[in-house]
């Protein structure tokens, strides 16, 4: 009687539990990391930061990316 009382609440974790697992940690890389990463000179990425075709987020003085926004630049070129 109690285990059918607390189906719901299990199904809710489960749930829970799966959102938890597929949910990706941003990553973030240096210029250097990016310049490794695609092959690409630093001057090179630092245009592309300047066009606007990369998103970059500027913390502490340093020029960092979301590895999902590299991944998407790439595609689009």
């Amino acid at each position: 009687m109690i285990s059918k009382s607390l189906n719901p609440i299990r199904e809710q974790l489960d749930r829970i539990e799966q959102k938890i697992d597929n949910k990706k940690r941003k990553k973030y890389l240096s210029i250097a990391d990016v310049s490794e990463l695609t092959s690409l000179s630093q001057s090179t990425i630092r245009r592309a930061i300047k066009s606007g075709s990369l998103l970059c987020k500027k913390k502490l003085g340093k020029i960092l990316f979301l590895e999902t926004d590299i991944d998407t630049w790439l595609g689009g070129k």
